[in-house]
């Protein structure tokens, strides 16, 4: 495992992006904080922490990588939704990887009356992207490589790393096979 960012530069990183955020919307205009789960998890709770704004949260499950190292059907379970109509909303997820996740995300929110959608992302990688959405706040951009620690996993392992670190090929097929049953 190679350390990409340690702890002391992700909460830079994400003192940063508060920092950014605080800017955009003042400190007396209210918005919707919303967790894109289960990856997200650090990042918001350490970010709506450092935020200055009122401020009201909540989480929507997506996910598309389920048991791999690559990207797969996006799966949204906007149950977990809270009301966001006429809502300035705020999206936080740990990665901006194709961009499908944060783009459909986006439209729902929008679909469902916010007033404004914004997105918030830990990670940026430099790679092409499936869609047209950039993320509005970006805390690092980061190789074309598959990562983990600070909330993101491979396998629902690794979330709990106070570090960014790539995953090496051995230990991908390493965590593979003990994952099995």
């Amino acid at each position: 495992m190679r350390v990409l960012l340690d702890e002391t530069e992700l909460n830079e990183g994400v003192l940063r992006l508060a920092s950014e955020i605080d800017q955009y919307y003042g400190n007396q205009r209210h918005l919707t904080v919303i967790a894109v789960m289960t990856g997200s998890l650090v990042l918001f709770a350490d970010l709506i922490r450092r935020l200055s704004m009122p401020q009201r949260v909540g989480v929507v499950q997506a996910s598309s990588y389920r048991g791999g190292t690559e990207s797969g059907e996006l799966r949204v379970d906007s149950q977990m939704m809270i009301d966001v109509s006429g809502r300035d909303v705020l999206l936080v997820d740990d990665i901006f990887d194709t961009g499908k996740t944060l783009d459909r995300l986006q439209k729902m929110m929008l679909q469902s009356g916010a007033a404004t959608v914004k997105t918030a992302v830990l990670l940026h990688k430099n790679r092409e992207h499936s869609v047209a959405l950039r993320p509005d706040f970006v805390a690092f951009e980061i190789p074309d490589e598959f990562v983990v620690g600070y909330g993101l996993d491979y396998l629902d392992m690794y979330r709990n790393l106070p570090y960014l670190a790539v995953l090496e090929p051995a230990e991908i097929e390493a965590t593979a096979s003990e994952s099995q049953p």
